[in-house]
């Protein structure tokens, strides 16, 4: 029997791997929502959704053929087919890809029920949002009996699957309905694979070689996915594909979030304010790539769970992955929603460096890297959602302070003014530790 899932978000990231896993691990497919655009179903339909995956290290690239996707629906065009999907009986695992803002989360992990687009779902049975379809859904579902299901965040958000159904909640408390997800469980997960925009002529590339050449998608050879093993019913058996299943995922997604994700941010906002514009290009820098390492550092020693043997091996192991020249990660790619990325991925791990005694100079010099860059964007619109608030903090007297309190960081005044003193480039505190 075929299995099938529902993802809400078939970009280029899932479709490097989510769906490869899926796609070995066999006997599912996947039918996609995008929640937005119809450009990926547009140029996939042509090809019966069939695309190309094109894997990247420092041995080459091979190119592999991916047959799990089995359709896209575009939810603006057709809200009731999503709904009626998601409350289909066949469809027994959801995954999502939406990146951190899809979830419209506030400070504090709840549902922003503010937020104009949230709002405006909880006033009609057609949203527009991923918690207002997956609540709606669901509720759907659980009138017509459909069965248990399993709905999986694969977002880098620490406790995704929690803040989720969390945020599934909020939204059905707040619209009414009578939602009890007793048959749905939001399992934790970890995910890890770079993924960078094709280059223009590679589908001309792999046109020639008589393999599916619409939207094709570059990854690198890497690949990593934890699942907490929390499911409701039927599911891939993505462990044959290489996934791991495990009771916590908590230890993975710390060590994920605060040295991938950590080191990733750090490099986009220093590397484009030196005039980088890829990811190998700035941690070839002797000077950011000592950054680097310190921050890795720094990050692994706040991490639990994790053994230091195996810090030092993964720090490592990234460095030589930040440094693959083949992937031609852009770093104004990740340098995206940092309003929505900064408080995770550096704020938080320096208010702990903070409170603990830690080395805590290479966040500071992370976030005053976001400064410089947002304020060095003088009137050219950011790409972030809160661009327009961002703008006008930028101006302020102390723009710091306004930044950080834009985007919810909060922190003693002496890291503060450490973050004023980096910003202003009269200090720099020492980068201690390069072991990683």
């Amino acid at each position: 029997m075929t299995g099938r899932i529902l993802h809400f978000g078939p970009g280029n990231f899932h479709r490097a791997h989510q769906a490869i896993f899926t796609q070995q691990a066999g006997g599912w497919t996947i039918t996609g929502v995008s929640l937005k655009s119809a450009e990926t179903r547009d140029a996939l339909a042509g090809q019966a959704f069939d695309y190309t995956l094109v894997i990247r290290d420092a041995d080459g690239e091979r190119m592999e053929r991916m047959t799990v996707l089995d359709d896209i629906l575009v939810a603006p065009e057709n809200p009731d087919a999503v709904l009626d999907t998601l409350a289909d009986g066949s469809v027994q695992v959801v995954t999502v890809t939406v990146t951190e803002k899809g979830y419209h989360l506030n400070a504090n992990g709840r549902l922003n029920l503010s937020d104009p687009e949230v709002a405006a779902d909880l006033d009609t049975d057609l949203p527009r949002t991923l918690v207002g379809y997956l609540a709606r859904g669901l509720m759907r579902r659980q009138i017509d009996m459909a069965g248990p299901i399993s709905v999986i965040s694969c977002d880098n958000l620490s406790g995704n699957g929690a803040k989720l159904r969390t945020a599934v909640m909020d939204f059905a408390q707040a619209a009414g309905l009578g939602l009890t997800l007793s048959e749905a469980t939001f399992p934790d997960t970890m995910v890890d694979r770079i993924t960078p925009r094709a280059p223009d002529d590679l589908s001309d590339r792999v046109a020639a070689i008589d393999l599916p050449y619409a939207a094709p998608v570059v990854t690198e050879g890497f690949s990593e996915w934890v699942i907490a093993d929390d499911f409701a019913g039927p599911r891939p058996a993505w462990e044959t594909a290489g996934a791991r299943l495990v009771a916590d995922v908590a230890p993975f997604e710390a060590r994920k979030l605060r040295m991938l994700n950590g080191a990733h941010s750090m490099l986009a906002y220093a590397g484009l304010n030196r005039g980088f514009v890829h990811v190998h290009e700035a941690v070839a820098d002797p000077d950011l790539r000592r950054r680097c390492r310190a921050l890795m550092q720094a990050a692994a020693g706040t991490l639990q769970g994790v053994g230091e043997d195996e810090l030092r091996i993964y720090g490592e192991a990234l460095i030589v992955r930040f440094d693959n020249p083949a992937l031609q990660h852009a770093l104004a790619q990740i340098a995206m929603d940092g309003s929505q990325k900064m408080p995770v991925r550096i704020g938080a791990v320096l208010s702990e460096l903070a409170a603990t005694g830690g080395d805590t100079g290479p966040h500071v010099f992370a976030l005053a890297e976001w400064c410089r860059f947002v304020i060095g964007q003088d009137g050219t619109v950011l790409d972030d959602p809160m661009a327009e608030r961002l703008a006008k903090a930028a101006g302020e007297g102390d723009p710091v302070s306004a930044l950080l309190n834009v985007i919810g960081i909060g922190l003693p005044e002496v890291e503060m003014e450490l973050v004023r003193a980096s910003l202003r480039g009269t200090t720099d505190q020492d980068i201690k530790g390069t072991a990683i």
